[in-house]
């Protein structure tokens, strides 16, 4: 047996592949999927662990399926609106635990009343057939495939939510939109990270890293502790360093994403999103800044615990900026 061969090295390698090809077939229907979460969850952050969630769950049950999914749309939705209702069932089932955040959000007076009674008096089932009955115009086959249900229970399920929309009632306090918001990480530790990060001190950046921290590029790639961070070729930290690079060799951002980008570097900024708060990524363009990313973090003391970096979630970028004001251009979700 050839000793420099590593099994483990050619089985990821092998899944990579696999991956990246689920994704090419699979990308048109991200907008909508997301769209579909961000009905369900009530929150961007959420939404887009929800997308990448059943995106993953999805890759894996194709593998097991002996046929493609006929409806790829309906069966996407399928996966998400399991992955949710799981998600719901579980934290009332634990004493203590937490629903998914349901953040407000900007909107016409009459859309948040409709969110606020969605989010406080439907049940998962009701709330998922209403979306995707009103709002996708899935047929009532579609939306029981979606839930693994049957159409009388989905005829059930949109009657009985139907009429808790057309009879609704304020939320009472303590409701679900109530909720305590989560630490906020602490400011020293995002301050020291902006300096040093706008400074290109890598040394100084990743000794504010705990040796556990988890460090995504959501929906690319996930590294572990300050080694991976700051690796030369794959590191994201060494990566933010360097301009944007264009499309080479099949590697890199699509050039339609970085009209008027002039090739320089970013800085790092703290916002304040909804009481919590945020990195805003700012990058030179030909008519002024513009945030290509936005990051969350989380910190354990004086160091950071995790960064979250939507650099390749344009419907969470898009939809954050909005909601802050600030000028954004997207990078696409991919990198190849």
């Amino acid at each position: 047996m050839n000793a420099s061969h590593d099994p483990i090295g050619d089985l990821a390698g092998s899944v990579k592949q696999s991956w990246q090809r689920f994704l090419d077939v699979y990308e048109p229907l991200r907008p909508e999927l997301y769209r579909y979460c961000r009905y369900l969850t009530r929150s961007a952050w959420d939404a887009e662990d929800l997308v990448q969630d059943t995106l993953a769950r999805a890759f894996a049950r194709l593998g097991c399926l002996f046929q493609p999914p006929p409806n790829p749309r309906a069966w996407m939705f399928r996966v998400a609106s399991n992955l949710w209702i799981d998600r719901i069932r579980q934290a009332r089932e634990v004493p203590g635990g937490e629903l998914p955040e349901q953040g407000s959000e900007p909107a016409p007076a009459a859309d948040r009343d409709a969110a606020r009674t969605l989010i406080a008096r439907l049940s998962p089932q009701e709330r998922a057939a209403i979306v995707l009955k009103d709002v996708f115009d899935l047929s009532l086959t579609e939306v029981a495939d979606a839930l693994t249900t049957s159409v009388g229970s989905v005829k059930a399920a949109l009657h009985r939510g139907r009429g808790k929309l057309t009879t609704s009632e304020p939320e009472p306090p303590g409701g679900p939109a109530a909720q305590s918001a989560p630490a906020a990480p602490a400011a020293r530790v995002l301050d020291a990270f902006c300096d040093a990060f706008n400074a290109r001190d890598l040394e100084r950046l990743t000794a504010l890293l705990l040796d556990s921290a988890v460090l995504e590029l959501v929906g690319v790639v996930t590294e572990y502790g300050p080694e991976a961070a700051r690796h030369p070729e794959t590191g994201s930290f060494a990566g933010f360093f360097s301009p944007i690079a264009s499309k080479v060799d099949g590697l890199g951002i699509d050039p339609v994403w970085l009209s008027g980008y002039e090739g320089q570097l970013s800085r790092v900024q703290v916002h304040q999103h909804r009481g919590q708060p945020i990195l805003l990524y700012w990058y030179p363009h030909r008519d002024g800044e513009a945030v290509r990313a936005v990051a969350r973090v989380s910190t354990d003391g004086e160091r950071l615990a995790s960064v979250h970096n939507y650099f390749f979630a344009p419907d969470v970028l898009a939809e954050v900026c909005r909601e802050l004001g600030v000028p954004f251009r997207s990078n696409g979700y991919r990198y190849w």
